[in-house]
């Protein structure tokens, strides 16, 4: 049970993983069930949709509801279309119950906590247009079942997917369908989802503050959530540019899409106290102070936390194993 537990997890938290800026775009959706009906923290089936490895939305069998998982996706959520997933998630659900135990019976299981999974998605890169499709099944673990996107044909390594295989490569119409959403539709998706993203993602300013560990420390100017990347950080001392004793930071990306970057002042409290600091940030055109005072200074000892979520789709993803 205990090596179980961590496989799913593995398979919960996956998407917790660095922003990183790339060329290359991906959008997977996950759907994995679980045999047991009973298994204290973790729901009997969960959905998990994600762009460039950060999670986008998230739905499972003990909420019932398709929630956003990023702030840009809130919008439309809100609408008719996202209604429609959360049905189809529910639909998913009932699916993948019949699916686990059929496969059960396939590898003679006939009780324990065993799990079937399907991921899909597609990769799109800006710079070489290049598009990939995927769609893959897996049962504890394992391989079962995937689609060869260039022949456009299922495949299985193990006997146990071979029932499902033959019923699948026989469904023309449906083979047609995966056809068209894996070279066409599946990124038209993903290239929207990448404008949403996009457009809330130009709406950001900076949020800057000033951090010191403690009075004799250095004070560290904190621009963070603003996008694009492109941005100036000075420090002024009695109204003119101020270099000495500073020490500028790289730009960092943040896990939501936005950048951070610092700046750091190295002074004795005397001269903060004889002399006025500011900090200015120029970013779109804008500018943002912070004026070096006790008031302002935010105490750095704890840790910073931050930068902050049809038929068609039906037949994409309701698959009877048999």
């Amino acid at each position: 049970m205990h090596g179980f537990l961590s496989k799913i997890k593995f398979i919960i938290f996956f998407i917790y993983v660095p922003f990183v800026y790339s060329a290359l775009h991906t959008f997977i959706t996950t759907y994995t069930e679980i045999s047991e009906e009973k298994i204290t923290g973790i729901p009997k089936f969960f959905a998990v949709t994600t762009l460039d490895g950060r999670q986008i939305d998230y739905y499972d069998s003990e909420i019932k509801k398709l929630i956003p998982r990023q702030d840009w996706m809130k919008e439309f959520a809100s609408g008719d279309r996202f209604k429609e997933y959360t049905e189809i998630r529910e639909r998913v659900q009932q699916t993948n119950k019949i699916n686990i135990h059929f496969l059960m019976q396939q590898f003679n299981h006939s009780h324990g906590v065993h799990t079937y999974q399907r991921t899909y998605g597609c990769d799109w890169d800006d710079e070489t247009r290049y598009s990939r499709g995927f769609d893959q099944y897996g049962y504890d673990g394992e391989d079962l079942i995937s689609l060869d996107v260039k022949k456009f044909q299922y495949i299985t390594h193990v006997p146990q997917g071979l029932i499902t295989t033959v019923k699948w490569n026989n469904n023309t119409a449906q083979l047609e369908f995966l056809k068209q959403y894996y070279q066409l539709d599946c990124v038209n998706w993903l290239k929207y989802l990448l404008m949403l993203r996009k457009v809330d993602l130009e709406r950001r300013a900076p949020e800057v503050s000033l951090l010191q560990k403690d009075p004799s420390s250095p004070v560290l100017c904190h621009a963070t959530g603003f996008y694009p990347a492109a941005v100036t950080i000075t420090w002024l001392k009695n109204g003119q540019d101020h270099y000495e004793d500073v020490d500028l930071g790289e730009l960092l990306p943040n896990v939501d899409g936005t950048f951070q970057k610092s700046s750091t002042l190295n002074i004795i409290p005397e001269e903060s106290k004889t002399n006025r600091y500011v900090c200015e940030v120029e970013h779109k055109g804008r500018t943002f102070q912070k004026i070096l005072t006790e008031d302002e200074i935010k105490s750095n000892t704890n840790s910073v936390h931050c930068c902050g979520s049809t038929e068609a789709v039906i037949r994409l993803v309701l698959s009877a194993l048999v």
